[in-house]
């Protein structure tokens, strides 16, 4: 591992520890050139997810964009970020558990719709009437009564 200090190869691991979420191994290194410690995280590689468009071309999932559209259907409800974030992490778990490498954005948008109703109603229906497209009030209606059944 270089050194961001002096740019030497050559370093020492002093502390290696899982990092807070589980995801990777934290350690702390040591410059065996200048003694700058620094942090590392060591992850492991995975396949990017890639989700095929409505037009059909495609794109890499993209937890932030997933995240942008979260957090605008829930503006003004008093839901924590810890608890969207949790959501999405939910989905790309299921996405990679299941094997899938390329899934439509339908898939990704009925698998945040089937979270979301748990966690907040209004916030189902503001996601929805973007990721359903509703042409008219009628279709919205519906969707409604749905939630009232």
């Amino acid at each position: 591992m270089r050194c961001p200090r002096c740019g030497c190869e050559e370093s020492k691991v002093v502390d290696s520890r899982p990092s807070e979420n589980n995801d990777a191994i934290r350690r702390r290194r040591e410059c065996a050139g200048c003694g700058f410690r620094f942090t590392t995280y060591e992850r492991c590689e995975e396949m990017p997810i890639v989700v095929v468009k409505r037009d059909g071309h495609k794109e890499p999932f993209d937890r932030q964009k997933l995240l942008r559209g979260l957090l605008t259907a829930t503006v003004k409800r008093d839901i924590p970020i810890s608890t969207l974030t949790g959501l999405i992490d939910d989905v790309e778990a299921s996405l990679r558990d299941g094997g899938t490498l390329e899934v439509s954005s339908v898939d990704v948008g009925s698998m945040v719709l089937k979270r979301l109703i748990s966690i907040d109603k209004v916030a189902y229906v503001r996601f929805a009437s973007v990721y359903r497209d509703f042409k008219d009030v009628d279709e919205f209606s519906e969707e409604l009564r749905s939630l009232n059944d």
